[in-house]
């Protein structure tokens, strides 16, 4: 085995540089106007825009998954579905 007959196992990667002029300068290989054309174009993350999208709920402490308004079980739902009968104003 000889230095010169060697060969290696993956191909060379030769990556494009962008931004050193150009054939003749102006944009340097960037395209025209836009974020990317920027220096130190980073595109916002499209994950982060859903979270800030839901909101807080604050102070829900350690009872966060319940739902907000507590559901009315057995003798408690009779008695507020008799006064919904005899009182039209009464909210379930």
């Amino acid at each position: 085995m000889q230095f010169h007959t060697l060969k290696a196992k993956t191909k060379r990667k030769y990556y494009r540089q962008v931004g050193r002029g150009g054939t003749r300068g102006k944009t340097s290989g960037r395209g025209t106007k836009g974020q990317n054309a920027r220096a130190g174009h980073k595109k916002r993350p499209e994950l982060r825009d859903i979270i800030k999208r839901i909101p807080k709920l604050r102070g829900r402490g350690r009872s966060s998954l319940k739902s907000f308004q507590l559901k009315a079980k057995g003798a408690e739902l009779k008695a507020l579905l008799a006064k919904k009968k005899s009182n039209k104003n009464v909210k379930i």
